[in-house]
């Protein structure tokens, strides 16, 4: 980085269903082939029963909840906003010359819109209040969040641009970028580079980053990241016959719990058989049949293809899988806890997960003591992922050990933010460089002319 060079700021909030967080990021003003060198500098979360932000941007959560109690309304907004900006705020001088950006509920533009313009109305009147040039707020598309995705990963493992020997930033040489596979609460993101021309402009995502053009293939499948996923599949083995009783053969035999059917059908991505009563409680049994579980999550896919046209699912146009991919967040999560994650064969992985899945709730607890929160939906998750992974996104057993199960990337946490940044520098002018003088030129003229003439009358004085 040059050192007469002001550092430039930049400030992201991720405001999702579970969390909100404010991200920090520093590049040199002198950018490399128009896109900066970002860095780190701090990230914030909100903690507490309010760190989301307006999840999902429901018409529930937007409003009152019946209680008087409206955790998403404007003012709640602001002073969520607010509290996620503090801790930065107390820390960090990057606050007075800094760009605010974009938060991205995942579920927001398939409901209320109204109530959404009300929130991001509230979020730049909250920022307004302190000394940044706010670049506005809005929902990130699907396909954006997964190709940001895929700049962080590629970025942070030194696909796009690195620092060679000679001391100098240069874009690699025979470097293959990597794929993106993204799975969060509301949807689930595949990005890569394919080795055919895309035929879907829709699915079709162009970037130039660091002088190098990409063509990534990237879709969103909104409603098939995990958390909505596994209320798709609750709903679907409530059977109308049994009203009231839930057979759920993913959840371990003798674990039972009830949920009401507010609860159930309150997501746009489940559709209510009839019209239940909010307040009807649903008893649901486990049963730990692992066969009928992988039946049941089947069925939440569409797997055909219309005639000479490749597909992921759903009849998403989908170029075959190419390359090394990083599987990230929801990906990581499930297979970490049940130890898949150091490139397992696909053999060992499925009897992994089926051992797992016979086991009994009182099996679960005694050897999980500490992970009863979620331990129940283990199961599900992990044939639901190799359900996405082989019959959605078409993996095989040739390509499985191409994907990497991980968190991180060099040590830095795998998300949208840094590579939406990233991005955004490409639109940022170069600030002009400052250099530092210490004297008018005219002494500088002065001081020069004295050297020059104590050298020579050392000289004169050594030859004498």
């Amino acid at each position: 980085p040059c050192p007469l060079c002001l550092p430039q700021y930049g400030l992201v909030f991720d405001a999702g269903s579970t969390h909100t967080a404010l991200y920090i990021y520093r590049w040199p003003a002198d950018k490399e082939n128009g896109t900066g060198i970002i860095s780190q500098v701090e990230a914030c979360t909100v903690s507490g029963e309010c760190a989301g932000m307006c999840p999902s941007l429901s018409p529930a959560q937007l409003g009152d909840t019946g209680a008087g109690r409206s955790w998403c309304s404007p003012g709640w907004l602001s002073h969520s906003t607010k509290a996620s900006w503090l801790p930065c705020s107390e820390t960090s001088p990057a606050i007075a010359s800094s760009t605010a950006r974009y938060f991205s509920p995942s579920l927001g533009r398939e409901q209320n819109s109204t109530k959404a313009e009300q929130v991001f109305a509230e979020v730049t009147k909250a920022i307004g209040e302190y000394p940044v040039d706010f670049r506005g707020a809005r929902i990130l598309t699907g396909n954006e969040e997964g190709s940001f995705g895929w700049i962080t990963v590629n970025y942070l493992l030194e696909t796009l641009i690195k620092f060679s020997f000679a001391e100098k930033w240069e874009h690699p040489r025979d470097t293959e970028v990597l794929g993106a596979l993204d799975l969060g609460g509301a949807s689930t993101q595949i990005t890569f580079q394919p080795g055919v021309t895309i035929e879907d402009k829709n699915t079709s995502v162009f970037f130039r980053l660091y002088g190098t053009n990409y063509s990534l293939y990237s879709h969103s499948y909104l409603c098939y990241g995990q958390t909505q996923a596994l209320k798709m599949l609750l709903a679907a083995l409530h059977q109308v016959l049994q009203p009231l009783q839930i057979s759920h053969p993913c959840y371990p035999k003798g674990y039972q719990e009830n949920v009401t059917a507010a609860d159930l059908y309150d997501s746009p991505c489940v559709h209510a058989p009839s019209t239940p009563s909010p307040a009807q409680v649903l008893t649901v049994t486990g049963t730990g049949d692992p066969a009928a579980c992988s039946t049941a999550i089947q069925k939440l896919f569409n797997f055909s293809c219309g005639a000479n046209r490749t597909c992921g699912f759903n009849g998403v146009y989908q170029p075959p899988v190419r390359g090394q991919f990083f599987a990230f967040a929801g990906f990581y999560y499930t297979f970490h806890f049940l130890n898949l994650t150091s490139q397992q064969s696909l053999n060992d992985i499925n009897s992994t997960v089926q051992t797992f899945c016979k086991k009994n709730w009182t099996e679960l607890v005694e050897t999980f003591p500490q992970q009863d929160r979620y331990l129940h939906t283990y199961c599900s998750m992990a044939l639901y992922i190799l359900t996405l992974l082989l019959d959605g996104y078409k993996f095989n057993e040739r390509t499985w050990s191409s994907i990497h199960f991980s968190q991180q990337a060099a040590n830095t946490d795998i998300g949208w933010t840094l590579g939406f940044m990233l991005n955004f520098t490409n639109m940022i002018p170069t600030e002009a460089l400052e250099h530092v003088k210490g004297h008018q030129p005219s002494l500088w003229a002065g001081a020069v002319s004295f050297i020059v003439l104590a050298i020579a009358a050392a000289l004169v004085a050594v030859f004498l």
